[in-house]
C-alpha cells in the first residue's frame, strides 16, 4: 500500500511539474508575441508621420514624384506586413526610401528650415530610436523564450505541445557593412 501512495505521489509531482513548465512556456511565448506588438506599434507610428512629411516635401520639390512614390509604397508596405520578417523587409524598405528623401531635402534650403519640416523630421528620429528600442527589447525577450523553450526537460514539453519557433530582428547586411565603417568626417 505504501508503494502505491509513493507512486502517487511521484506521478502527482510529475504532473505538477507539467504545468509549471508548460505554464511558463506559455508566458514567454505570450512576451514575445506582445514585444513584436510593441514593435508593429512603433512601425505605424512612424508610417503614421510619413504623409505629412511626404506632403511637406512636396510643396518644395514637387518634381520629385519618384522619391514620393517610393516611400508611399513603403509605407504602404509596413501597413500590410503580417509577419515579422514581412515588418523587417518593409521597414528596411521605407528606411532606404526616407534616406532618400531627406537627401532630397538636402538640395532645398527653404525646406531645411520649415518648422514643420524639422518638428516631422524630429518626430521620425524619435519613432526610430523606439523602434530600435522595441526590436532590442523584441530580441531579448525571444533569447529568454528559446533558452527556455530549449532546456531541458523544457524541451520535451515544448515539442509535446508544439510551442513555435519566432524570428530574430536582425540588421540588413548593408546595414551591418554600414554599422562596421568608421564614419567620415569633413572639416
Amino acid at each position: 500500500m505504501n508503494i502505491v501512495y509513493i507512486v502517487l505521489g511521484v506521478l502527482f509531482l510529475f504532473i505538477i511539474y507539467l504545468i509549471y513548465i508548460y505554464n511558463r512556456l506559455v508566458s514567454k511565448r505570450e512576451q514575445v508575441k506582445e514585444s513584436s506588438s510593441d514593435i508593429e506599434v512603433q512601425l505605424k507610428r512612424r508610417a503614421d508621420l510619413i504623409p505629412n512629411l511626404v506632403e511637406t516635401v512636396k510643396g518644395y520639390a514637387s518634381h520629385e514624384k519618384e522619391v514620393f512614390e517610393k516611400v508611399t509604397q513603403a509605407r504602404s508596405k509596413i501597413l500590410e506586413a503580417k509577419t515579422v520578417k514581412e515588418g523587417l523587409e518593409a521597414d528596411n524598405m521605407l528606411t532606404s526610401a526616407l534616406k532618400t528623401l531627406f537627401a532630397v531635402a538636402e538640395n532645398y534650403p527653404d525646406l531645411k528650415a520649415n518648422q514643420n519640416f524639422l518638428h516631422l523630421q524630429q518626430e521620425l528620429v524619435d519613432a526610430e530610436d523606439k523602434i530600435q528600442a522595441s526590436r532590442r527589447f523584441y530580441n531579448a525577450v525571444l533569447r529568454e523564450y528559446e533558452a527556455f523553450k530549449q532546456s531541458f526537460p523544457n524541451v520535451i514539453i515544448a515539442n509535446m505541445f508544439k510551442f513555435p519557433t519566432f524570428e530574430y530582428y536582425e540588421l540588413e547586411e548593408e546595414e551591418k557593412t554600414a554599422a562596421q565603417k568608421p564614419p567620415e568626417v569633413k572639416f
